[in-house]
């Protein structure tokens, strides 16, 4: 993928990812359990290609923070069973250096990954959190799922994803996506370009 500072967003194909982890438990390193991950391009979000929606192998004796959202304990099983991150790893590399990627937090995303990973590096991250503290900084609350409802976007997530919630890795990343195009859709938006991104 050929970048420049004058790239528009409107020009640009993004991955948008989520993660769900065990959290932080002493004595123990946060391992990823989910991944979530869809699609933008040209403005659209593609639910048939790209997409990533997976349980991550940790070991059944391993322990999960009593904060750690997301339905999990329900899915120890399941969890176990699951295949390695690096079974996922070469094609989401693939993917995430081919595009854009994009995370709500995305500190969070781009921290495990780094852990995860390591020696990758991707030079380009959007954060809609970020974002939408600029665009709406009177908002009340910037967690996801405070977000949609605020501006009226959660309904078409949930048709998108029918029977999930959030803090399920691919309810979630469905959710920054729709939050992302929401973005795009605003006045002069999908014509800023990178370097006018960076310095907001």
């Amino acid at each position: 993928m050929i970048l420049s500072a004058d790239t528009r967003l409107r020009d640009l194909t993004f991955t948008v990812l989520d993660f769900e982890t065990t959290g932080t438990v002493k004595g123990f390193i946060s391992l990823p359990w989910q991944l979530g991950a869809v699609l933008i391009r040209n403005q659209t979000l593609t639910l048939s290609e790209g997409n990533f929606d997976t349980l991550l192998h940790v070991p059944d004796d391993y322990p999960f923070s009593k904060h750690a959202p997301g339905n999990h304990a329900n899915r120890r099983t399941a969890i176990a069973d699951a295949p390695d991150f690096s079974d996922i790893w070469p094609l989401l590399n693939t993917q995430l250096t081919e595009t854009i990627p994009v995370a709500h937090n995305a500190a969070t995303e781009r921290t495990l990954l780094a852990r995860v990973a390591p020696m990758t590096h991707y030079p380009i991250w959007i954060d809609t959190l970020h974002l939408t503290r600029k665009i709406y900084p009177s908002l009340p609350s910037f967690t996801l799922e405070n977000i949609l409802a605020a501006l009226g976007l959660g309904e078409n997530v949930n048709l998108l994803v029918p029977g999930r919630k959030a803090h399920d890795a691919y309810y979630d990343a469905v959710a920054c996506a729709t939050l992302l195009l929401h973005i795009l859709s605003l006045p002069g938006w999908a014509n800023l370009t990178l370097e006018q991104l960076n310095q907001l």
